[in-house]
């Protein structure tokens, strides 16, 4: 009998392997608390990411900053931390 894998691994197409860092940002006033990531490239433009949504792409940004001012508009908090792709890539090797 063939089987099919349907685990589904998501590809993070805006930046593929040319992320730099990733966070995560959340809404604390939600129950449970609503989860977005934030995906900064090489090139210094944001990714706001939603895993509720398959990793679909909500926001692009052309910095951290105007990131950051719309997720705090939104009322998203950052949780503490940053994972950096070069400390994964390092890793991997």
């Amino acid at each position: 009998m063939q089987t099919t894998d349907t685990i589904l691994s998501p590809e993070l197409d805006p930046v593929k392997d040319n992320w730099n860092f990733l966070e995560v940002w959340v809404d604390p006033m939600q129950s449970p608390p609503y989860i977005l990531l934030l995906l900064g490239d090489r090139a210094g433009h944001c990714h706001i990411l939603d895993p509720a949504e398959g990793y679909k792409q909500i926001k692009n940004c052309n910095n951290y900053e105007q990131a950051q001012l719309w997720l705090l508009e939104d009322e998203y908090e950052p949780i503490e931390g940053r994972l950096l792709g070069m400390e994964v890539r390092e890793n991997q090797s």
